[in-house]
């Protein structure tokens, strides 16, 4: 131990000294083993470990073979000692430290065997702890700058030898725990880019042996390698890696949920915490450096086929952080967001598309994942998701149509702008939930909007307001301030808005009494607005108030319409304050209420529309509200009996200056009256509803007071004639006079009054024979005033255009119906005849559920009581179409006709109108309920939950219609009801599956009649042949379709080459010489329609070889090779090129048929020459033959339909020039307009010729592009084009010159030449301007 001590010590004074010679001697003196164990020792010590080493180094030159063999040995101890982990960290370091600075003196081979043997050790996972890794890049650096290598039986350069170690490094398996290390230790080693893209690859393919602990720090280590490029590479390596994961991870969870197993081998917690860290060192990343966002940006562009996934877009969500990256992450989602809802639309529409492509992958899904990943911890994105929110909102809400009116009435969303709103919606709602911090703004952006958006509609604002407000109404009352803030706003809002709001925070008033409180403060306010939206903004909120804050003793509220009770919210409003309180609060707003009763119309007409439904719900408050509308119809009312009209009219018109304007509803007054006393009968008879006998002898004497009143009204207004109203067949109507004016309202008064004693009496009449004659005689009334006011309509407008609305309740005209056609009860039966033997008024009374039924289409509800109810009124709507059912399909039109003719539509029609509205309507509003709503028609046979089976049905029935009326002669056709059935068969096909075997009956059904009629009735072979369309998109492509009828078309229409005799062809009887213009649209529509899927397959390829050569370098499939899509767009466009050819050579009529099909055909080449650049694109990246389809093609564009374009152009022109002929003569007759009309149709034809040629020679100009990249010559298929200014028409010529001798030889002029030139000069301008 003494003699190792003095070694060690001896080596170390030697070196301090100058003798090297004697250190060298010492040295050699040692053996190997002696020389490592004395570094062991030393460096286990952690003492003069250092300077040994520096002394070993200096007695061993490295020109001494012995020499540099000895530092070899140290290097080859000292890398797997620093491994060990036996030394303590610093001496390692140290040592590391002092070989690196050694490393570039080291020989060559000496070199190469260390390289080796760290590869080696790498290979057999002997570098897990990664001290010695910092020596290896030195080591390659060193390698690379040497000369030349034995390298097997040759040698290498340096350089070549370092990169078969990396190569041969990067193919080996590697150790798990030393990726790290490894990735660590490569950012010091020079790599060229292939090496560089190699290395990366083998770690991403390395993510998936770690532990998910591990990915964060690989992450950062990767994305600083990344500093030396393939950016890209390491950023889709890392989102796809997470995307696997999650898809992994979704897919246990739902395999657990089936089999109520827990396997989770990737805990979802820990997932979203490394996806979140990950997504934090992106960031960093891309913050320090712009490049790698650039980069970032350019791979999403270009993967424009690979969607989203949740991870990457949590990642641009977090990169919109960055203030210069912000609009275009928004810009760029919002436009991902759109394309996808456009692409899955596309896709629905087309069975042609849904065979060839796999189903889209819906991105919504990805950001409602991303939304509910942001639970875990990711505060990096919650602002990311407010803005997405409100830029899909702002974006894509519905915008204000004509009038203000708000566009679009679906209940559901349809087009891919209302699908991102409503995504819009979802995320901001589901951000609520969740995320604490963010609330507060989210409420307080939503009530801005609906404050200051008061130009466009603001529903999806107001409808996500209410669903924060049902989800989570608790957390809501922590900023009641905001809401409370935007009450003040209230009398400024349309009234729209201020109804919604209402409702919407409703629950809210409940539990929250400042709030409540601080909502009649700004509605007594408003009362007295000088605005009158402010004021009927007060009424609105006051009813809604009376409407939900029931007094004690009311009925439940499941017999309200729609009690707007929130789940969470279960505080019952008696065990805040008491009863008392409750009805003294009712109280006070009714008595703020009779306030309005003395201001406008309008004001007066939402109190009247509201009262009855206030009673319904808070039934206590009965007696004041009855008391209320008795005086004020009171005050209307003629108390003498003997006095004829019994309503002063007068009284209810006031003027000012010269204008006269309603000032009183009384109809609609009269009709909440009625309505409120029979809801009250009603309940009254079921049993009492107050306790307290005093009210009930009030209420009694109200109710009696009222139905001796109504009796009176009755009795005399079926006395009453017109001139007691001032109103006879004389009278003026006219808008422009006063006098007009007030008898266009009187008429109006009496209508509704008329039609609300109608109801009154029909409800009240239990079925009797003379009340029902009285019904009849109040309808007599109602009709020759409707007739008066129908015919000033023929002479000149009426004030309000048409029929004001009916004042009867949808509930009524439901009784009403059923009681006339489907009651057979005998007792009945003689007192219902009376009606029934009216003609006028059944057609009345399916006219008025018309109506009706068009109000809910419009706008989702109706007048009278029950309209608000979506419910109840879907429940009336069920009666009422069970009864036009029953009454079309059981009494034929003929046989109805046969009877007598009255003018007017016949009540079958009505019906069959009616229906066709109905179905509508559920399809558009009730969407979810079509199976309820059909199997409440009752007729309908087999499974009742079966949407198919049941709209199969039906359409059975009306099929039997259908034929029915083609199996008569022509005479006996009646279009407008073969209209009719046909718009309710395709409404209702619509509701088929597409793949049951019913759609394909229907299909086959509708093509059988379009191949057998042969009626030559324009608008319903439109009809047909539209219904045909829209199924045959749905069940193939209809372009072979297309080509029968373009050659039925040709046969029909004859040739633009007045010798060629055309072959006659009729697939289809229904194209005739009379329909086929009108079919020729429609055909070109559709061959719109395939050019759009063809145009869009097209970019989809496109987008994939951009993808496929960022990712992949280059793809692999041959260029003669098609895929299944290039093989269909082929086939699709040459079966319509086909078609085009014989549309081409028909000879169609000037104006809209030339001129579309000049417009397809322009397209049909700008699709083919985007066509050609895709193959051009091709042959950059595959070598190879093109397609022998393609040249197919080129070949049956080139020969068969451009020669043809260029005749049809010029049969178009000539056509053109022969119109104008005659109309020259004329021309002074001309007057401005029809010059302007003219010179625009001029214009708009000039264009559609250039156009068409301009894309022809631009497909030939690339053509030529494609025949020189592919070496095959595809331009020997193309015609030359022909020259079009200068064509000479030989017997034109002959024929102008001969009449010009005619002239000449009349007029016997001696100087003739002159004047011939004279009469040419304007011929060839005016051509020219043809």
């Amino acid at each position: 131990m003494s003699k190792m001590k003095v070694t060690v010590e001896k080596i170390l004074s030697l070196s301090e000294g100058d003798g090297i010679d004697e250190l060298q001697k010492h040295l050699t003196l040692l053996s190997d083993d002696q020389l490592t164990t004395m570094i062991t020792n030393s460096a286990l010590k952690g003492k003069d470990t250092g300077a040994l080493i520096k002394s070993i180094f200096k007695g061993s030159p490295v020109s001494v073979s012995n020499g540099a063999n000895r530092r070899l040995l140290v290097y080859k101890h000292c890398i797997p000692l620093c491994e060990s982990g036996d030394l303590q960290t610093e001496v390692a370091s140290d040592i590391i430290g002092l070989l690196m600075l050694e490393t570039h003196s080291l020989p060559g081979a000496a070199l190469a065997t260390l390289a080796s043997l760290y590869v080696e050790a790498i290979k057999v996972g002997e570098m897990n702890s990664g001290r010695s890794l910092e020596l290896f890049p030195t080591i390659l650096t060193a390698l690379a700058a040497t000369e030349a290598l034995a390298y097997g039986k040759g040698e290498l350069s340096g350089d070549e030898y370092k990169k078969q170690l990396i190569n041969s490094l990067c193919s080996s398996r590697w150790d798990p725990q030393c990726v790290i290390h490894l990735t660590t230790m490569f950012r010091d080693v020079p790599l060229s880019a292939e090496e560089l893209q190699f290395l990366i690859e083998k770690v991403l393919r390395m993510f998936l042996k770690l532990d998910l602990q591990e990915i964060p720090p690989l992450v950062y280590q990767l994305l600083l390698l990344s500093a030396k490029g393939c950016k890209n590479l390491v950023l889709e390596g890392i989102t796809s890696y997470f995307q696997k994961q999650d898809q992994l991870q979704k897919e246990e969870q739902r395999n657990g949920e089936s089999e109520d197993v827990e396997i989770q081998t990737i805990p979802q917690d820990q997932l979203r915490h490394v996806e979140g860290t990950v997504i934090l060192h992106i960031v960093f990343a891309i913050r320090l450096d712009h490049e790698l966002g650039r980069e970032c940006f350019k791979s999403l562009k270009a993967s424009q086929g690979q969607p989203l996934c949740p991870f990457s877009i949590a990642l641009l969500l977090s990169v919109a952080r960055i203030q210069r990256y912000e609009e275009q992450v928004f810009e760029f989602l919002k436009g991902a967001i759109t394309k996808n809802f456009k692409d899955d639309q596309i896709q629905q529409g087309s069975k042609f598309l849904q065979e060839l492509l796999p189903q889209c992958n819906s991105i919504s899904d990805m950001i409602l994942d991303t939304v509910k990943n942001s639970v875990f911890g990711w505060d990096h994105i919650t602002q990311g998701l407010v803005q997405l929110g409100f830029m899909l909102m702002d974006s894509f809400g519905p915008k204000a149509g004509p009038f203000g009116k708000p566009e679009g009435t679906s209940s559901t969303a349809k087009t891919p702008n209302q699908q991102a709103c409503r995504l819009g919606g979802q995320v901001l709602l589901e951000s609520f939930k969740m995320h604490e911090p963010i609330r507060g703004e989210i409420l307080e952006q939503v009530l801005n909007r609906l404050v200051t958006k008061t130009a466009s509609p603001v529903t999806h604002f107001i409808d996500l307001l209410s669903s924060i407000v049902m989800s989570t109404p608790m957390i809501l009352l922590e900023s009641s301030s905001k809401v409370t803030e935007t009450f003040d706003q209230l009398s400024y809002l349309p009234l729209s808005t201020v109804q919604g709001l209402l409702k919407a925070v409703q629950p809210l008033l409940k539990v929250s009494m400042s709030m409540k409180d601080a909502l009649i403060l700004v509605l007594r306010k408003a009362m007295f607005s000088s605005h009158l939206d402010g004021r009927k903004a007060a009424v609105a909120g006051f009813l809604l108030l009376l409407k939900n804050f029931r007094v004690l003793g009311s009925l439940a509220s499941s017999q309200a319409s729609q009690a707007i009770t929130s789940s969470q919210v279960q505080a019952d409003i008696h065990s805040r304050y008491n009863a008392a309180a409750n009805e003294a609060f009712c109280l006070e707003i009714l008595s703020s209420l009779r306030r309005c009763l003395n201001q406008q119309a309008d004001v007066r007409l939402m109190l009247y529309e509201g009262f009855h439904e206030v009673l319904r719900r808070n039934s206590q408050l009965a007696s004041s509200i009855m008391q209320t509308l008795l005086s004020q119809l009171k005050r209307y009312f003629e108390p003498e009996q003997d006095l004829l009209p019994p309503l002063k009219l007068e009284s209810c018109i006031s003027a000012h200056g010269d204008q006269v304007f309603l000032q009183e509803p009384l109809a609609h007054l009269l009709c909440c009256t009625v309505h409120c006393l029979l809801w009250y009968q009603n309940i009254r008879s079921g049993g009492s509803v107050s306790d307290d006998e005093d009210d009930e002898d009030e209420e009694g004497g109200i109710q009696s007071e009222l139905h001796v009143i109504m009796e009176s009204i009755t009795k005399r207004m079926i006395k009453s004639e017109l001139e007691d109203f001032e109103l006879d067949k004389c009278a003026e109507f006219s808008t422009s006079s006063s006098v007009g004016v007030k008898n266009s309202i009187y008429a109006v008064l009496v209508l509704g009054v008329n039609e609300v004693l109608m109801e009154y009496n029909f409800i009240t009449a239990n079925y009797s024979k003379n009340r029902f004659e009285e019904v009849l005689e109040l309808f007599k009334r109602y009709h020759k005033v409707s007739e008066i006011l129908r015919e000033r309509a023929g002479k000149g407008r009426t004030p309000s255009g048409k029929t004001p609305r009916s004042l009867l309740s949808l509930g009524f005209v439901s009784t009403l119906l059923t009681a006339l056609f489907r009651d057979s009860t005998q007792s009945r039966e003689e007192s219902l005849s009376v009606l029934r033997s009216s003609g006028e008024f059944l057609r009345y009374c399916v006219s008025v559920a018309l109506q009706k039924i068009q109000q809910l289409e419009e706008t989702g509800n109706t007048d009278g009581p029950e309209g608000q109810s979506p419910d109840k009124t879907f429940s009336h709507i069920c009666d009422i179409t069970s009864v036009l059912m029953w009454r079309y399909t059981n009494v034929p039109s003929t046989v109805e006709d046969a009877g007598k003719k009255e003018k007017g539509q016949s009540v079958s029609l009505l019906c069959l109108e009616g229906l066709l509205r109905v179905f509508t309507l559920i399809v558009q509003r009730y969407p979810t309920r079509m199976d309820n709503f059909l199997s409440c028609l009752g007729e309908g046979e087999g499974d009742r939950s079966d949407t198919t089976e049941q709209s199969a049905f039906y359409i059975r029935q009306f099929q039997r219609a259908l034929m029915t009326q083609l199996s008569g002669g022509e005479e006996e056709f009646n279009s407008k009801e073969a209209q009719l059935l046909v718009s309710i068969l395709s409404v209702l096909s619509r509701q088929l599956n597409s793949s049951s075997t019913q759609f394909v009956q229907m299909i086959t059904w509708t093509l059988k009649i379009c191949k057998e009629t042969n009626f030559e009735d324009i608008s319903f072979s439109k009809g047909l042949l539209s219904l045909l369309f829209s199924l045959h998109v749905l069940y193939k492509s209809p372009v072979s379709l297309l080509w029968e009828m373009c050659q039925d078309i040709h046969s029909q229409l004859g040739d633009i080459d007045q010798d060629v005799e055309v072959e006659k062809q009729s697939h289809f009887a229904i194209v005739s010489m009379k329909t086929a213009a009108s079919t020729t649209i429609l055909v070109l529509s559709q061959v719109g329609k395939v050019l759009d899927e063809v145009d869009w397959l097209i970019a989809k390829k496109k987008g994939q070889i951009s993808s496929d050569r960022t990712t992949s370098g280059s793809t692999q499939q041959p260029l003669g090779q098609q895929d299944l899509i290039e093989k269909a767009i082929t086939i699709q466009l040459g079966t319509l090129l086909t078609a085009l050819h014989e549309l081409v050579q028909t000879a169609l009529p000037p104006g809209p048929c030339s001129d579309t099909l000049m417009r397809e055909l322009s397209r049909t080449y700008s699709i083919l020459t985007t066509l050609t650049k895709y193959y051009i694109q091709l042959c950059a990246t595959q070598p190879g033959q093109l397609p022998a389809r393609l040249e197919k093609l080129v070949k049956l564009s080139g020969s068969h339909l451009t020669p043809q374009c260029y005749s049809f152009i010029t049969y178009v022109q000539s056509g053109e020039l022969m119109a104008g002929g005659p109309e020259k003569t004329k021309k002074k007759k001309k007057d401005d307009e029809a010059v302007a009309a003219a010179s625009a149709k001029v214009l708009r034809e000039t264009k559609a010729i250039p156009n068409l040629i301009f894309n022809i020679e631009q497909y030939e100009k690339f053509l030529i592009l494609l025949s020189k990249k592919s070496k095959v010559n595809l331009m020997q298929y193309m015609k030359l084009s022909t020259s079009r200014d200068f064509r000479i028409n030989a017997a034109t010529l002959d024929a102008a010159l001969q009449e010009q001798e005619q002239q000449q030889d009349e007029s016997q002029q001696t100087e003739h030449s002159q004047p011939s030139e004279e009469n040419q000069a304007p011929k060839k301008k005016r051509r020219r301007k043809q």
